[in-house]
């Protein structure tokens, strides 16, 4: 047995108690890693000099200077800035960039003495759906190498399913960390907006981007949920308020807990097997107490369409700083600015990053500004308002992450509509700004379902609760893929 297949609190005892050390811990990372990422490809760059040093440091440190996260290897989506440590984005644009300093996340990593192993691979500038749209390669999927991990966290979650390393982070644009942990058969948290400081990540869509855990089990996303949430004066979107105690949440109780289930998350395209899968799950739930109501939630099937004009529209503006002049790869003797410019873009970007500059730079331009982008914005207020009329009544919204299961490498990449309709479920989320949660619920044709939990803003501890519940009486998370 794997030392990662210990809950968090075991582990932690052991090293309390000397029966293990940090060095242990980073050995059996990097020996699963030399044995599976061959396969499985998570991994861009890893820090094998860094983290046995970090390890040899934290072996010396006495015992009641040890929290709980104390000693774990962790990986880190390469959006998100590391000191010393080249962070590209998963673009041939930013392969040589080293940065100067942390992400915020990674200073209070630090502090709560993790050990960075290496960055994990993603979809470019993490647009995509699939992992497939990285310009070094793609990551496959551990219960399946011809599928698929999802996106654009593909590579943190395949991490972690794969047993590399003890959980990862991974960031959230429109479902990016829970439809890969949908499809990997883990457990991915987008908090609330604001809840996880920016400052660091490389932004794709500010408005919409968010920080977050994808570990094993809901136990261990509380605690890495605890270790990086809170306000970052250097974040201006960072919401200063207190953090309450996510333990506390995990109580397996949902006795009277109200779940809506919106008929609109039901509908065409949703495989039938991850439908049974989700009803199944939720008649688990109402074995323990809760109540489970159908509501609807009307302009959600306008999700799609104003994310893609929003998100697209925010990528042409933050995008617009890689220019070749600054920082990040620079075309070869241009003739004068302009030609920097085109050919340092042209030569850096990859297909799918360029599809959507140029949609957010249309959408944004001189008469279509109110046609597209102004439409969208008032869509994502309706989108809103009908979470908001929901959350009046019930505690969470449940449904599934994604309308089918991971999908053959090769077979959407070529479909760019088909790939951006994989995110219908998870994208409503993020224009709402609210938290949810992906759990594995079950199994279809061999490929792991998730099932998505919903919460009101600043309510992670209930949607926490919900899955802490459920974990407790069903065991898919404790199936591993075998590599």
């Amino acid at each position: 047995m794997s030392l990662f297949d210990l809950r968090l609190q075991e582990l932690h005892n052991k090293l309390h108690a000397k029966e293990i050390t940090v060095t242990d811990l980073v050995d059996e990372s990097y020996k699963r890693i030399a044995a599976v990422d061959g396969k499985v490809q998570a991994f861009l760059k890893l820090d094998e000099e860094g983290a046995r040093e970090t390890a040899r440091q934290l072996d010396g440190q006495a015992g009641e200077e040890r929290g709980l996260l104390f000693g774990l290897p962790i990986g880190i989506k390469d959006n998100i800035v590391t000191e010393g440590l080249t962070t590209t984005c998963a673009s041939q644009f930013l392969r040589n960039y080293n940065p100067i300093y942390d992400a915020t996340v990674m200073r209070k990593l630090k502090r709560a003495q993790t050990v960075t192993v290496g960055k994990l691979n993603m979809d470019e500038f993490a647009m995509g759906g699939s992992n497939e749209n990285s310009s070094f390669h793609p990551t496959y999927n551990p219960w399946n190498l011809d599928y698929v991990p999802g996106g654009s966290s593909g590579g943190s979650a395949a991490a972690v399913a794969a047993g590399e390393v003890y959980f990862s982070l991974g960031s959230d644009t429109g479902g990016s960390i829970r439809q890969p942990a949908g499809y990997c058969g883990i457990v991915g948290l987008k908090p609330t907006y604001g809840l996880v400081s920016r400052f660091g990540l490389v932004a794709f869509a500010s408005s919409l981007d968010q920080i977050g855990p994808l570990t094993k089990n809901v136990e261990d996303s509380a605690y890495l949920l605890q270790a990086i949430a809170g306000h970052d004066p250097q974040d201006s979107t960072s919401l200063n308020v207190d953090i309450p105690d996510y333990l506390s949440a995990l109580t397996g109780d949902v006795k009277g807990l109200r779940i809506a289930l919106p008929k609109e998350y039901f509908g065409e395209g949703i495989d039938p097997k991850v439908k049974d899968a989700v009803l199944t799950a939720l008649k688990v739930l109402e074995g323990q107490g809760a109540v489970v109501e159908e509501v609807s939630l009307p302009h959600s099937e306008y999700a799609v369409a104003a994310y893609y004009l929003l998100a697209s529209s925010e990528a042409s503006s933050n995008l617009a700083r890689f220019d070749g002049v600054r920082y990040g790869v620079r075309a070869e003797n241009p003739n004068n600015l302009l030609e920097l410019y085109t050919r340092s873009r042209s030569e850096g970007f990859g297909p799918e990053v360029k599809r959507r500059i140029m949609l957010g730079t249309y959408a944004l331009s001189s008469g279509y500004y109110d046609a597209y982008y102004l439409k969208a914005q008032k869509v994502r207020t309706l989108i809103k308002q009908d979470f908001d009329q929901v959350f009046e009544k019930y505690d969470v919204v449940i449904g599934p992450t994604a309308p089918t299961t991971a999908f053959k490498i090769g077979s959407q990449i070529d479909d760019p509509l088909t790939m951006y309709l994989n995110d219908i479920l998870t994208i409503p989320v993020n224009l709402a700004g609210v938290p949810a949660i992906s759990v594995p619920c079950g199994f279809a044709d061999g490929l792991p379902v998730g099932l998505q939990i919903i919460g009101k803003a600043l309510d992670e501890s209930t949607i926490l609760r919900v899955a802490h519940a459920f974990e407790q009486t069903t065991e898919h998370h404790k199936q591993r893929p075998q590599l």
